[in-house]
């Protein structure tokens, strides 16, 4: 993260003093790799904090937050970038290429580093996004480069903004992506991995259930999800409610990695009167 930040204040640097939107739009674009790798360090030390009485799930969405700020940010940059970039095109400005070529080439000196760091770890599917995005970040440096070269032979001024556009769009583009995705924890959404029907089909084969309705899934941020139903068993002694119970949370954590679930048992054959209810009878 030292080195993406110090590479963030070059190309802003660069970007100042060699009058050019690509590497601005570029800054940007790595300053997005700065919240992810910041949330993933903040999460992972904030979710080691407890719940409390007045977090009583514990500060797992801290980084979601996080995150949703960032992205939100990088947006209103990125429009702010992309609309200095179309000025370039109206009212041309004389760029200096060496402040373009010299900065990139450090840029991708740390981009291709890091890109060739994680080659080796590329089975990992964490590793392998981080991988994909340097490689990325890497291409847009080589076509900085690139456009710096061709602006110094051929005199084209609309190179830098246009370059600046295709970069700014990219880093929008991500950025919506995060924001989607936050909103979407934030707001109490279903894990994207999970069904609310195959949850629920999966409940009724514990032993002893003979319907589920009322299912609510969420995620609490960092990979921690939670769950919350009502299910209907016959009349049974309270040792064998707690041993299925013990099932059912068993069967969530086990099948779809839900770690909080909240279970309202129900005397069997009683009307149902909210929620979502399972189509098919139980088959036992």
């Amino acid at each position: 993260m030292v080195a993406t930040l110090g590479l963030v204040v070059a190309e802003i640097f660069g970007g100042v003093f060699g009058r050019s939107v690509a590497l601005l739009n570029d800054a940007v674009h790595n300053l997005s790799d700065v919240p992810a790798l910041g949330i993933s360090w903040l999460a992972m030390r904030w979710a080691e904090r407890p719940a409390d009485t007045e977090k009583t799930y514990g500060y797992h969405r801290a980084g979601i937050l996080a995150a949703f700020t960032n992205a939100l940010f990088l947006v209103l940059l990125s429009l702010w970038l992309g609309y200095e970039s179309f000025e370039r095109f109206r009212s041309p400005v004389r760029v200096v290429e060496s402040w373009m070529i010299w900065t990139s080439l450090a840029a991708l000196a740390v981009n291709g580093g890091i890109t060739l760091a994680l080659v080796r770890g590329r089975g990992d599917l964490n590793l392998r996004s981080i991988l994909v995005h340097n490689f990325g970040d890497a291409l847009s440096n080589i076509a900085i480069i690139a456009g710096a070269v061709a602006i110094r032979m051929t005199g084209a001024l609309w190179i830098d903004p246009l370059l600046g556009i295709a970069i700014g769009l990219l880093v929008l583009w991500s950025s919506i992506g995060i924001l989607r995705e936050s909103s979407h924890i934030l707001l109490e959404g279903r894990p994207r991995e999970m069904r609310v029907e195959e949850v629920a089909r999966a409940i009724l084969t514990v032993e002893g259930v003979q319907e589920v309705h009322d299912v609510h899934i969420w995620s609490l941020g960092a990979g921690h999800n939670a769950l919350s139903l009502h299910a209907r068993v016959p009349d049974m002694h309270m040792d064998q409610c707690e041993r299925l119970l013990r099932a059912i949370q068993e069967k969530a954590a086990v099948e779809f990695k839900i770690d909080h679930t909240t279970v309202q048992l129900e005397r069997a054959g009683l009307p149902a009167v909210s929620g979502y209810v399972m189509p098919e009878p139980v088959k036992k």
